[in-house]
């Protein structure tokens, strides 16, 4: 009798550690906008549903199925063939096995929809971290590399989506679906690979001293990272920049361009920055120790004018000056500009993570490498 009566007590104490390390464990979730101001949008429901308004979770409609159409938003409402929403705040909620598609993407989780303006709609998907991370691997990186750069891709997206949700983008949603956060493109962008390198990380995030940071990433350095510190109020060891010599077989390692000089003085009057009338030379003034460009010089007959390094790339965006790591000449009122790498620089250069990975390089020794002095730890 005694042993039955402790193995009952012990079968209890199990059952309620497990229900207090699943409550404990539960999963965070974040808000992506995918569409913001938008006057209409085309929605399609696979499965039952609710529709409730929020906060108040007062329930609108539900179904079991909602065919393809347009939904039009107007000054007081949201009106489709099949529905008419006049809450100014309205939650989608699928059932079990349901699919939600805005604008023929399917996404997972919950989608919100929150008239902000008279004429204009916020649409967002609230979902879990994990599937959020699973909507962002195949936007990133193609899904066919090594095992060991899916996996520490998917750390390093799980960790900026973390790390980005402390200093929300606005008060209805943490992130949006570009590269101001990440590439996001739901469901629809997911394959089994990726999904499958999410699933052997759940929950693995870089920390330093504790925290989380800014994992940043770009696809090519062109042979160096940069120094956070040199593009933003951002002084962390493992964002100091680093020598890479891993990113040469990348097809952005170089990259030549060229432009009208009245092309380029077009655009920097746009953005409201002076140039001479008559630009006949540009010079690189100076660079940091990465080798990229930190300050630009405009030169005329009798005037000049200056301009950082990223705010030039800005300028002329990013499909122009791929990188901040380029010379520049002119001939005939034509800028000649070749240079090293795509994107900002900074943190994990995606190409260079791609090569260790065929060399044989483990996600850890990776992440080691391009962001010094963090650990891998668990997500809170």
């Amino acid at each position: 009798m005694a042993k039955k009566i402790i193995f009952l007590l012990s079968s209890l104490f199990c059952l309620l550690s497990s229900f207090s390390f699943s409550f404990a464990a539960q999963e965070k979730t974040i808000r992506v906008a995918i569409a913001q101001e938008a006057t209409n949008f085309y929605i399609r429901i696979k499965g039952s549903y609710e529709m409730r308004e929020f906060p108040s979770n007062r329930l609108i409609r539900k179904g079991k199925g909602l065919k393809k159409q347009k939904a039009m938003v107007r000054a007081d409402k949201i009106a489709a063939p099949s529905f008419t929403l006049s809450a100014s705040r309205v939650q989608i909620v699928p059932l079990k096995g349901t699919s939600i598609y805005i604008n023929n993407r399917i996404y997972r989780g919950k989608i919100n929809l929150i008239r902000k303006s008279k004429e204009g709609v916020l649409i967002t998907n609230e979902l879990g971290i994990e599937d959020y991370v699973k909507g962002i691997l195949c936007k990133e990186i193609a899904p066919w590399w090594p095992m060991d750069a899916l996996k520490a891709q998917s750390i390093i997206a799980r960790t900026y989506a973390l790390y980005q949700q402390q200093f929300p983008k606005d008060k209805d949603f943490d992130v949006t679906d570009d590269i101001y956060s990440q590439v996001y493109g739901g469901r629809s962008s997911e394959r089994w690979r990726t999904n499958r390198a999410v699933d052997l990380t759940k929950g693995r995030i870089l920390i330093f001293q504790g925290k989380v940071f800014p994992a940043f990433y770009h696809a090519t350095c062109g042979g160096a990272t940069e120094d956070a510190s040199q593009l933003w109020k951002i002084d962390l060891a493992p964002l100091k920049g680093i020598p890479c010599g891993f990113c040469k077989a990348s097809p952005h390692f170089s990259w030549e361009k060229e432009i009208s000089v009245a092309f380029i003085r077009q655009k920097l009057l746009e953005k409201g920055y002076s140039c001479p009338e008559d630009i006949q030379d540009i010079e690189i003034m100076t660079r940091n120790s990465s080798g990229r460009v930190m300050r630009v010089l405009f030169k005329g007959k009798d005037s000049y004018a200056e301009i950082s390094g990223k705010d030039f790339r800005q300028v002329l965006g990013p499909n122009i000056i791929r990188s901040a790591t380029f010379t520049i000449t002119i001939i005939n009122n034509t800028a000649f500009i070749k240079g090293l790498g795509w994107g900002h620089g900074v943190g994990l250069c995606q190409w260079g993570m791609y090569a260790m990975a065929k060399e044989g390089y483990t996600y850890t020794q990776i992440l080691s490498h391009y962001f010094p002095g963090s650990q891998i730890g668990k997500a809170e």
